[in-house]
């Protein structure tokens, strides 16, 4: 992978895991993923209207990838509202890599060597260990594991379409702007419809940190489907999913959440394997 595309990777990791921890403790997270999600929309005609539009054989994963992730924003939602951000994030995020490597030997013929194997195996268990760090971190019993896991298959499931997309596109620019606005349209309406005026008193209170949020949510997926043009699946899954070290450090160290070295250590274990998948190339 050249060093670019590795650079916008970890730097899409940083902002991913800065942006969860906003969804994690905000006060009303529907609202806080739909102002998330709809500056996204709002972003988004400034990269449509960067070259031309899509090619029409790209159009049916842009349909696609937008249902996989309004499943994912509500198993997301779902895993913060019964689970730790330092158990959520990494069980949710360190198993996509897994999924996403069979779904590119599947569908794009990306097959893994054995030492990227070894590293599919170390990620498998640090993943493993997370589960082991006493009680779950979670009040909701096996919806703490269900719903990270939910996540995980729909992080997989849309980032092996878009990277199917995006190839197909002749202009990943565009193909990002399009994916971000129909993204966008059903979280917000589902907000407006179940918040109403509450919606407008959230947008008041919390406006700065939501924006923030949403600025940083629409470079860090822009970055990645950018760097799925141009290197394997795989690879831009895992480097991406260095990021559970960080939600592991900000959901233990900051936040206080329980069974800290534990986890951290856990989440690190699953780095060190996507590292390793990443180097393995």
């Amino acid at each position: 992978m050249e060093p670019l595309v590795v650079a916008m990777v970890l730097a899409a990791a940083v902002m991913h895991a800065v942006w969860n921890t906003v969804l994690k403790v905000g006060s009303d997270r529907l609202m806080t993923m739909a102002v998330v999600i709809g500056l996204g929309g709002t972003l988004s005609p400034g990269l449509i209207l960067y070259g031309p539009p899509p090619l029409p054989e790209s159009w049916i994963f842009i349909a696609l990838s937008v249902a996989l992730h309004c499943a994912y924003f509500f198993f997301l939602v779902q895993a913060y509202r019964v689970g730790d951000l330092s158990y959520a994030y990494p069980l949710a995020r360190g198993s996509a890599p897994l999924i996403v490597a069979a779904g590119a030997a599947l569908f794009a013929g990306e097959l893994l060597s054995p030492l990227e194997l070894v590293a599919v195996a170390v990620i498998s268990g640090g993943i493993f260990s997370l589960l082991l760090t006493g009680g779950y971190g979670m009040r909701g019993e096996w919806r703490a594991v269900a719903y990270p896991i939910a996540t995980g298959v729909m992080i997989a499931a849309y980032t092996v379409t878009d990277g199917l997309g995006v190839r197909l596109s002749g202009n990943p620019a565009s193909y990002i702007g399009w994916l971000f606005l129909f993204s966008a349209i059903p979280i917000v309406v589902l907000a407006a419809v179940k918040r109403r005026a509450e919606a407008l008193v959230f947008l008041r209170r919390y406006w700065k940190r939501s924006i923030m949020a949403g600025t940083l949510a629409f470079c860090a997926y822009s970055l990645v489907i950018w760097a799925l043009s141009l290197a394997a699946m795989a690879h831009v899954s895992a480097l991406r999913e260095t990021s559970v070290v960080i939600a592991a450090l900000i959901g233990t160290r900051l936040l206080g959440e329980p069974f800290g070295a534990r986890r951290v250590l856990s989440a690190a274990t699953v780095a060190g394997g996507v590292v390793l998948l990443q180097l393995a190339a």
